[in-house]
Order: C-alpha cells, then sequence, then structure tokens
C-alpha cells in the first residue's frame, strides 16, 4: 500500500506490520531485523521474546511525532521471528543455566566433560547467531535498506556491527546502558551479552570510537579497560552526570560534552536498561537510577541536529513480565529511533 495515502488516524490492524502499517519488506525504507536470542543473560530471562510482545503493542502507539513528522510513511517494517532461532536460544539457555549455577558455586568446569561440552556448545551457538546477524542484515544494508536491530540480549548486535563495519569502515557507537558491557568472556562465554563493547573493540577495529552514557554497575576489570583505551572508549558515568546536575549543571550542557565525542558517522546501541527501571522493571538485569526516556530523546535530537550521520542502531533487552507495560515502553522508543534514523537519512 502507498502509506502517503494512509489514514495515520485509523486503528492499528492485527493483520498488518508493525505499527499497524500496511508496509511489505519490498516497500519500506527500513526495515527491523528481530533477534529471539538471550543464551548468556545472567540474571532473568524473557528478551529473546520481546519483538513478538513489541510489535503486538506498536499497534497502540498514535504515529504523530512532533520533532519527525510523518517519517513513518517512508516504511517502517518488522521481519518475522525466526523460530528455529528462538527455539535453539531456549536449549542454549538452559544449558546456560546448569553451567551458570555449576561454575557459581566454585566447581571446577575442567573436570566434568558434559560441562566442558556445554561450555563449547554456547560458546559454538553464540558464533553462529554472530554469523546469522552478519548474514542478514548485510543482504539488507547492500540492498539500501536503512537497517536496525530489536534483540534479544545485548550480545546480539555483533554481526550487524560487523557488517555495518563492512560498508561504512569507521564510525562510532553512542551506547544507552546501565552496563559497561566490557568484560572479557563473563562466565566463560566469549560472545555474552556482558561482553558486547569489549568484542566489538577488540574485533572490530572500524569502531573507532565508544562513547558510553548513563552507566551505574560495573565491575573493576571494566574500569581499568576504559582507562587503558582512554583514546578509545569515553564513559559518562550516572554518578557523574548526576552530580553534576545537582551542582547547577545542565543536560544540555552535558549532551554538548557527550556529543562532541562523538565522531561524524554514529551507530546507536540502547540497551533498554539505561532507563529508569520504573519504564523496564522486566529487563535482563535492572538498576536503579538511570534516563527518563525524554532525556534519552533530547540526546538523540542533539546529535542529529549536530550534522552527524546516524547510520543504524540497535534496542535491546526488553524484558517480557506479567503485565505488556515492558513492550509498551519498548514500541515506543523503536518508533522514536525509527523516525529519528529515517529523518538522518532523507
Amino acid at each position: 500500500m502507498d502509506l502517503s495515502q494512509y489514514d495515520a488516524n485509523s486503528l492499528g490492524n492485527p493483520n498488518y506490520n508493525l505499527f499497524g502499517l500496511p508496509t511489505t519488506e519490498s516497500e519500506a525504507r527500513l526495515v527491523i531485523v528481530p533477534v529471539p536470542w538471550e543464551v548468556t543473560v545472567s540474571y532473568s530471562a524473557g528478551t529473546a521474546r520481546a519483538a513478538e510482545n513489541i510489535l503486538k503493542a506498536s499497534r497502540q502507539v498514535d504515529l504523530y511525532d512532533s520533532d519527525y513528522h510523518n517519517l513513518w510513511r517512508s516504511g517502517f517494517y518488522m521481519r518475522e521471528v525466526d523460530k528455529k532461532i528462538l527455539l535453539k536460544s531456549d536449549y542454549l539457555r538452559k544449558e546456560a543455566e546448569l553451567y551458570i549455577d555449576y561454575i557459581s558455586s566454585g566447581e571446577q568446569v575442567e573436570k566434568n566433560n558434559f560441562m566442558c561440552r556445554s561450555l563449547k556448545e554456547i560458546n559454538e551457538g553464540s558464533l553462529f547467531l554472530n554469523n546469522w546477524v552478519h548474514t542478514q542484515t548485510r543482504e539488507l544494508l547492500d540492498k539500501g535498506k536503512l537497517v536496525a536491530l530489536l534483540g534479544g540480549d545485548h550480545s546480539t548486535p555483533f554481526g550487524f556491527i560487523k557488517a555495518l563495519t563492512e560498508k561504512h569502515g569507521s564510525f562510532g557507537i553512542l551506547q544507552i546502558d546501565a552496563h559497561c558491557d566490557l568484560r572479557k568472556a563473563y562466565e566463560d562465554f566469549k560472545y555474552s551479552h556482558a561482553s558486547i563493547m569489549y568484542n566489538v573493540l577488540e574485533e572490530l577495529p572500524g569502531v573507532e570510537k565508544l562513547v558510553q552514557v548513563g552507566i551505574r554497575d560495573y565491575c573493576d576489570e571494566e574500569v581499568e579497560y576504559i582507562r587503558a583505551n582512554n583514546d578509545r572508549v569515553v564513559t559518562f558515568f550516572d554518578q557523574q552526570i548526576r552530580e553534576r546536575q545537582y551542582e547547577g549543571d545542565t543536560w544540555r550542557n552535558i549532551v554538548d560534552d557527550i556529543i562532541a565525542q562523538l565522531p561524524q558517522k554514529v551507530y546507536i546501541s540502547f540497551d533498554i536498561d539505561g532507563l529508569d527501571p520504573k519504564l523496564c522493571g522486566d529487563t535482563g538485569t535492572p538498576v536503579p537510577g538511570g534516563f527518563e526516556v525524554e532525556q534519552v530523546y533530547y540526546l538523540f535530537k542533539k546529535v542529529h541536529e549536530s550534522g552527524r550521520k546516524i547510520i543504524a542502531f540497535d534496542l535491546n533487552e526488553v524484558g517480557v513480565g506479567s503485565t505488556d507495560w515492558n513492550a509498551n515502553v519498548g514500541a515506543r522508543v523503536l518508533f522514536k529511533l525509527c523516525s529519528l534514523l529515517t529523518a538522518n537519512n532523507l
């Protein structure tokens, strides 16, 4: 259907795609790849089923955006969730839970053949997932589509970021997150959700800068890594942001400082736990503190207005709870990101 003629005031049709829009992949300007994967989550599960819940909730999102009006008319489309990937995630998640319980009790992995085999299967599964994501996203990029990724846990975008380095050469990552994700092979899982940015920096030299915002839960290993790589990693800790504001500084000034650290091309990696957990309480690892959504939207708006090129984004760690609140927040954040990316690439 020609979206230029679509009635924005109509009800979201459950037979249509994301946000109730009658869009096909071939017609859409922006295609979202859902990745139903959460093998290495270390606290609570549910994010593997986020995309299906967000799709349902998205049909209740009004299409008017005061910042990026009518950009949805260019077409936002989300692919169907690949059930084979979801089943593989569910199977390996059970293996990972057993493995985490085993090492948490202080047992030696090398003395247990079953655990050795489980660790091997989990790491091989994560490598398979990275290659699958790389193939899916690279094909869409080669077709000239704007591409976004919807997790799943925060390990999911590695293959996508790799595909972007192949297309764009070099760029920076703007990471909204409660966690640094700079641990090396956390819990022995090489491609852990807690290791995504470590792996990106170590394996993808095209990522020239990582700018982290809102970090408030981290370990000594990560602080040491940031200090040792301060030419490539800049972290705006939640505590530092708040103390500046307590002492009279403005969010505008802090945003200016964040943007000043970004190169010309920017990829946005948005872990929903970067927000206040009242907005995302069932995310994988919720942490007190965090942003209101409007604070993050303001940051994104100023990145756009700075003249920088936003090349793509991911949205991860949206949980699944007893109500649809998480999906509701996730759907609205997704709509804003889709509109932003489209506006920035007109």
